[in-house]
């Protein structure tokens, strides 16, 4: 399925927590650990519960409650190493990552692990990141330039021989990878913007974007979709979104307000402040980030606006609202990873209608309603 039909049914897939703070910039108590112990545990029970990938976050500063991380490929090759099914995509920013050398890591990956490593590739918003590690600080229009070319190239080298590449930013010459992938790994491309939607139709598999309302994805979908018809191409649509599931709406919303009033606020406000060129450079106001209040910014992927929040009803009706605009895949975070995602995956995914429990699952978990 993709930006040319609706999904019968979606796909999930989970934040991997290798980053410490949680995916909340809030004083709350978070029962997540950025570790790669916690997090092998979670993967393994993340693909019993019928998650279909995982995204591992790629910081390289610790900013905005986030003092630590942990590097995003080396990580995922360790959940990987740890999982039969699950699908791991690490994400990337052009700037840091040689293209050729890239593609080159990820066919290898994807012999390893049966072509379950996949790249999302992220332009940048932390300018604080370029400037300690010494590379130039682009503005976002040619962030988003070399993003493009940096989806093309990899794409060529995992699939073409004799690679020939002249862009402004990177250049190949007869390059030839051998062996390349049986199974090419799929290609991730984030933002929001007008640029990022243009990327995201014309040069990847998949377009993720932040939280917001179906109304609002519906457009953004309608606007890839141009991009990857007018190039012959399918691309799918991946979204964002925090979850709070509670057996009432009143303890979901209660749970969301102490989220909300445990906000680092001064860690909240200095990322707003970062992230305000986002949408403000980009002429046309839809950057990422460029709506976002300050409750928004505490979930710092807008994951609340998606308002999958309440029982398992209401979570159910809201994301049937996305399948039915466009979107194939939710991309979820949560307070207490490892518990909720096992929750998540009983009362939520085992109900989404037409999917079967994954082979090995464990059949306490699959079962349970």
């Amino acid at each position: 399925m993709s930006t040319r039909e609706i999904a019968s049914t979606l796909q999930y897939a989970y934040w991997v927590p290798n980053v410490s703070g949680g995916l909340v910039t809030s004083n709350v108590e978070q029962r997540t650990d950025w570790g790669i112990d916690y997090n092998v545990r979670l993967a393994k029970h993340a693909e019993e519960a019928g998650f279909d990938y995982a995204l591992s976050q790629v910081r390289y500063l610790g900013s905005y409650g986030a003092d630590s991380q942990h590097e995003s490929v080396s990580f995922s090759l360790a959940l990987l190493a740890a999982t039969e099914r699950l699908k791991v995509i690490a994400a990337v920013h052009p700037g840091f990552w040689q293209p050729g050398v890239l593609a080159n890591l990820a066919a290898t990956a994807s012999e390893l692990y049966g072509g379950r490593f996949a790249l999302n590739v992220v332009s940048g918003w932390l300018r604080d990141e370029y400037i300690a590690l010494g590379e130039s600080w682009l503005a976002h229009q040619d962030r988003y330039e070399r993003s493009a070319e940096f989806l093309q190239v990899v794409r060529k080298i995992l699939t073409e021989e004799n690679v020939e590449f002249a862009g402004d930013h990177y250049r190949i010459r007869g390059y030839t990878a051998s062996p390349r992938p049986k199974i090419v790994p799929e290609l991730f491309q984030g933002g929001t913007s007008t640029a990022a939607r243009r990327n995201g139709g014309l040069y990847s598999d998949w377009y993720f974007t932040n939280g917001a309302a179906p109304e609002l994805i519906a457009e953004q979908i309608r606007e890839v979709r141009e991009h990857a018809d007018a190039a012959g191409r399918e691309v799918k649509i991946g979204l964002n979104g925090f979850v709070i599931l509670e057996d009432t709406e009143k303890e979901a919303k209660e749970r969301l307000r102490e989220i909300v009033e445990g906000a680092n606020a001064e860690a909240v406000n200095a990322f707003r402040q970062s992230v305000k060129e986002a949408g403000a450079s980009t002429g046309d106001g839809k950057g990422m980030w460029a709506d976002s209040s300050f409750e928004d910014l505490v979930q710092y992927n807008d994951g609340f606006k998606t308002k999958l929040i309440g029982t398992r009803e209401q979570i159910s009706e809201r994301i049937e609202a996305y399948r039915k605009v466009g979107v194939d895949l939710i991309l979820t975070g949560f307070l207490h990873f490892d518990e909720e995602v096992q929750r998540f995956g009983r009362e939520i995914i085992r109900n989404d209608t037409g999917r079967a429990p994954s082979p090995g699952a464990d059949p306490v978990l699959a079962g349970a309603r």
